[in-house]
């Protein structure tokens, strides 16, 4: 039986449609309520829980998370204790942000402890999305937040160390090293509810020694985090700059709604780095982790050794590892 091109369309359509969805109806449910980037997403998560148990507020959750690698000096990779830029500043980015468009976000935020509640601020206070610099400061510090140095004796003694070389090179995995002096990364957290409302944070320190004013992916929405109502939310992980050149997590929720599962979306942003970036990326490590409204859970990464921490609705956390492109599955 011959089919007009119309026709045929309109199977290639339907059939498009029919994939989307019979995944998404096959899949197995294993709710999760919070999951978050790295070991240490543990201890953020129990805050988060907690939180969410005494106010089930998702973004009271998502802050009181965030607020622990933030107020950890021992973690160079967020908050108080990050590595300073290059000149000696510990600048700080964050975002915050719900399935309603409601987002607030700060970036190369200096001496205030915890950025995440600054942008939450900057959401619930001003008409815009994002402050930077010395007018987030400014900001910061007329909302009550108190100055605080943040350039810890450790980080000083890292980055001195570091000007006897003036050599940077990301390390792959850095943040589960804690103590290596190029951790450079951030925590991103994503939360849905029981009635499938998503929220999402993110907040770092940034790149390790990087050039003074640099903001990477994790304060821009769609880059380190996106969150869309009845679809899911994604955030990202290691190397910023590779995430911001794709819009990674927009890319990520958009392969949901068109009907992948969180891991897919994951792996599919992850491959496209590769094939956009090739050897510029043989030794970066770029990772992805989404929830969608079922509290399905994905992640993915270039690199092995990308872990995420995984909360279910009983406060019950596990550590995962991700799949990787260059892993023992992956394809190359």
């Amino acid at each position: 039986m011959k089919t007009s091109r119309r026709g045929a369309l309109a199977l290639g359509l339907g059939g498009a449609a029919a994939a989307a969805t019979r995944p998404a109806q096959a899949r197995p449910q294993r709710r999760s309520f919070l999951v978050s980037t790295w070991d240490f997403g543990a201890a953020a998560n129990a805050a988060a829980f907690a939180r969410w148990k005494a106010t089930a507020n998702l973004l009271d959750a998502l802050e009181a998370g965030a607020q622990v690698p933030e107020a950890d000096p021992a973690n160079h990779s967020v908050g108080f204790g990050g590595y300073p830029d290059r000149d000696g500043h510990v600048t700080l980015d964050a975002i915050i942000m719900d399935d309603r468009g409601n987002l607030g976000a700060v970036g190369a935020l200096e001496d205030i402890l915890h950025p995440i509640s600054v942008a939450r601020r900057v959401m619930e206070k001003t008409p815009h999305t994002m402050l930077v610099g010395a007018g987030a400061r400014q900001f910061a510090l007329s909302q009550g937040f108190a100055p605080i140095k943040l350039l810890t004796p450790e980080a000083e003694a890292a980055w001195r160390d570091w000007l006897e070389t003036a050599e940077y090179k990301p390390i792959a995995n850095s943040e589960n090293q804690r103590g290596s002096a190029l951790d450079h990364d951030t925590i991103g957290m994503l939360a849905c509810g029981p009635d499938g409302a998503l929220a999402g944070a993110c907040t770092t320190s940034g790149m390790a020694f990087k050039l003074r004013g640099r903001i990477g992916d994790s304060p821009q929405a769609g880059c380190g985090l996106f969150v869309e109502r009845g679809v899911g939310a994604a955030t990202a992980t290691g190397v910023g700059e590779e995430v911001t050149r794709i819009a990674g997590t927009a890319r990520v929720v958009a392969s949901m709604r068109a009907g992948m599962s969180p891991a897919d979306a994951c792996r599919e942003a992850v491959r496209h780095i590769a094939r956009l970036r090739d050897d510029a990326v043989k030794d970066a490590q770029v990772g992805f982790l989404a929830i969608d409204t079922h509290g399905e859970v994905g992640g993915y990464a270039l690199q092995p050794g990308f872990t995420f921490a995984v909360t279910d609705p009983a406060g019950r956390t596990e550590i995962r590892a991700a799949e990787s492109l260059k892993g023992p599955r992956g394809t190359q």
